[in-house]
């Protein structure tokens, strides 16, 4: 069993998606519960690749790869799951934000969150703030998460901060911004509730807003 958990790891830190679909395929052959899979297996080996990419020791293409074996991962375990056997951490909206149409960092932590058993509604790209709101109502949001990642396009995140607070929804629903031109200091500026500079400590992040 440790040796398919092993290769698990391996196949996501090595983003080799047949090995994968090999690893999960001979695993519920063997009667290895497909969420025992995710946890000591495939996950494992997600955050080590975070842990990586923050150290510099692998870089942004390399994180892109694994993120899509882990995707793959976490798609085909949760279909070996019974519905009635899930049991989801919280529920995240995810999107960039209006005016850009860049996402793969969201789309990496999108990856990491559904992994690690979230469920995540990833609204794409060119988002506007009423449509995050929208959707975080409809389905009941923990958090929210923005990114951006021109110059021109973080306002976004700000009018959400905003509209948060007129529907007297602030403090409900947790925010979450990221994105090449966002920090701390704007974050705290706009009354966001938590922000990372990359898609592993996002994700880390986004754990801990739930958690509060």
């Amino acid at each position: 069993m440790k040796e398919l958990f092993d290769e698990a790891s391996n196949a996501v830190t090595d983003a080799n998606q047949d090995l994968v679909r090999s690893v999960v395929e001979r695993a519920l052959a063997a009667g290895i519960d497909a969420a025992e899979l995710l946890e000591k297996g495939f996950i494992p080996g997600i955050a080590e690749v975070g842990e990586k990419f923050e150290n510099e020791e692998i870089f942004l293409p390399r994180l892109f790869m694994s993120s899509e074996a882990m995707k793959l991962a976490a798609e085909l375990c949760n279909k070996a799951i019974k519905s009635d056997e899930i049991t989801s951490k919280g529920v995240v909206v995810l999107g960039t934000v209006q005016g850009d149409i860049h996402d793969i960092g969201k789309s990496i932590v999108a990856s990491f969150l559904a992994a690690s058993g979230f469920t995540v509604h990833d609204l794409g790209r060119d988002v506007s703030p009423e449509a995050f709101v929208d959707k975080a109502v409809e389905v009941n949001a923990d958090v929210i998460g923005t990114s951006a990642l021109l110059t021109t396009t973080m306002k976004a995140q700000k009018n959400l901060e905003d509209i948060l607070k007129e529907e007297s929804l602030k403090g409900k629903i947790k925010t979450m911004v990221g994105g090449v031109p966002v920090n701390q200091a704007w974050a705290d500026s706009i009354g966001a509730d938590g922000y990372a500079e990359d898609a592993a400590g996002a994700a880390r992040k986004i754990k801990e807003l739930v958690g509060k």
